[in-house]
């Protein structure tokens, strides 16, 4: 196979092509950018169901030894630490509300390693009070809990109303409000990039064919000859399959630029610096829109959409 060939044609058909190859370019450009906000997007939901649970959870918060209820007068936790019987009240409860559909129990350990990694995410300052030799946040301090999932959002007045009256329960932390307009958001933010970012795949996808069928036309008597030398189907379309594999390459590193950018001023010192009460996507979650394997990153994304097609439509092409 003579290289010296195909990458003589390859500088001609990009040459030849290149208002349809800028074309697929820059919409695999903002395709691709979409579907990698897309992608963050649904990291930034993971992340949040993580941190703050889902709009179907309440989390109780059972009394530790000196609770800061106790201080403000709520007789629950005037016993000081919860005790087994208690706990097992509480159980009971659970079990027998409707509104119920399942319930964890999380220990003083579990809760106070999750905070802590919470606030490493979101900083060397929120880290602080549970590090050093005199943390303010201590494992001992850090309540056990209860987290209730409800079986619809809507309904779980009749469980908080039999749960704050027992001995034990500390506080209930009813976030489903909040969380269903956070969630909300990020629904619409999703699903429109990916619905955006599908039409414009599918209109690269059109230009990648008509791209294909146009070079051919244009080599259809070097391609005859070609055939009868007898060269082979795969000589014949690489020069096809190195134009598309050009065009995505161009194309990802736009969309990747894009993406970075999204990440450094949009997030990290947008959005990030304004909502600190949430955790947000890093750099390590960009990794995995670029090269992530479901959903597939930009990386894998690009080259298959101009790739495949290419492979595929050329076998139709470069036949005579």
């Amino acid at each position: 196979m003579q290289l010296r060939y195909v990458f003589t044609e390859l500088r001609n058909g990009l040459r030849r092509n290149l208002s349809m190859h800028l074309a697929v370019i820059v919409t695999l450009f903002v395709s691709l950018t979409l579907a990698g906000i897309g992608i963050l997007v649904q990291r930034e939901a993971s992340i949040t169901v993580d941190d703050l649970g889902t709009d179907l959870q309440i989390r109780v918060n059972l009394c530790t030894q000196d609770d800061p209820a106790a201080k403000r007068g709520i007789e629950n936790c005037a016993s000081g630490e919860i005790t087994d019987a208690q706990k097992q009240r509480i159980e009971q409860e659970l079990k027998a509300s409707p509104e119920v559909d399942s319930f964890e129990f999380q220990s003083k350990e579990e809760g106070f390693k999750l905070a802590y990694e919470q606030a490493k995410r979101k900083g060397e300052s929120a880290a602080a009070a549970y590090e050093g030799d005199n943390p303010v946040v201590t494992p001992e301090k850090w309540p056990a809990a209860y987290w209730v999932t409800l079986k619809t959002p809507d309904k779980a007045d009749g469980v908080i109303s039999a749960l704050q009256g027992l001995d034990g329960v500390s506080t209930i932390y009813d976030q489903r409000e909040a969380l269903k307009q956070i969630f909300g958001i990020m629904t619409v933010l999703k699903y429109g990039s990916w619905v955006g970012s599908g039409f414009l795949l599918f209109a690269a996808l059109l230009q990648v064919a008509n791209t294909i069928r146009l070079a051919a036309l244009a080599r259809r008597r070097e391609i005859g000859i070609m055939r009868l030398v007898g060269a082979s189907t795969l000589y014949i379309a690489l020069p096809f399959l190195l134009e598309a594999l050009v065009t995505a390459i161009v194309g990802v590193g736009l969309a990747a630029g894009a993406l970075a950018a999204f990440q450094h001023w949009g997030v990290e010192n947008g959005m990030a610096e304004k909502v600190t009460f949430l955790p947000w996507v890093d750099w390590s979650d960009y990794g995995e829109a670029l090269i992530g394997l479901f959903p597939p990153g930009i990386v894998i994304l690009g080259p298959a959409l101009t790739l495949i097609p290419t492979l595929l439509l050329t076998r139709k092409y470069v036949k005579v």
